[in-house]
């Protein structure tokens, strides 16, 4: 029998067909597979892009709270440099005051010296006490004499003072007549 030269070639194109079928089914597969492929990261990436954008907020909040810390601690660091500004001058008052501490160191060393000098006159101090109180009583008597005393004299001050009152009125008239 004789051969078709043309079946060899129908031979060929339907096993290329076959060929280039197979490679197309395998190539959708793959596709398939990448779109799955490519569906499955895309889901993975959209559920990360969510907590992403929550873990931003929730470090958004943060900072701003950060940010309210430090401004507040900044106000009160104001305040605290103004509180040991003011520290130091009344320390600096307080060590202008220590300069005098030697001076005043050295006259307690001299009272010191002369403390037991003290205490020996104030002991004869305290000896000479009952005569001193005996010369008070004395003169106690004498001073209800010059009391009673003072109170007569007042009281002739204020008859005097009683009559030239009298005396006055009609001097008062008198007067509006003579130039």
């Amino acid at each position: 029998m004789i051969e078709d030269p043309r079946r060899g070639i129908v031979e060929v194109m339907a096993r290329l067909g076959r060929e280039t079928q197979f490679h197309v089914d395998e190539r959708y597969r793959h596709f398939q597979v990448t779109d799955l492929a490519i569906i499955t990261v895309s889901v993975i990436l959209a559920v990360l892009a969510v907590f992403n954008v929550y873990y931003v907020r929730v470090l958004y909040k943060d900072l701003d709270g950060t940010v309210s810390n430090m401004e507040s601690m900044y106000a009160r660091l104001k305040n605290v440099d103004a509180d040991m500004s003011e520290i130091t001058m009344r320390f600096e008052r307080f060590d202008q005051h220590m300069e005098y501490m030697t001076p005043i160191g050295e006259h307690i060393e001299v009272l010191a010296g002369l403390l037991p000098g003290m205490r020996a006159n104030m002991d004869a101090m305290a000896g000479d006490m009952p005569v001193i109180d005996q010369q008070m009583r004395r003169i106690v008597p004498a001073m209800v004499d010059i009391d009673q005393r003072i109170q007569m004299m007042g009281t002739g001050v204020w008859v005097m003072r009683q009559n030239t009152g009298q005396m006055a009125a009609p001097m008062g008239i008198i007067n509006s007549f003579l130039p």
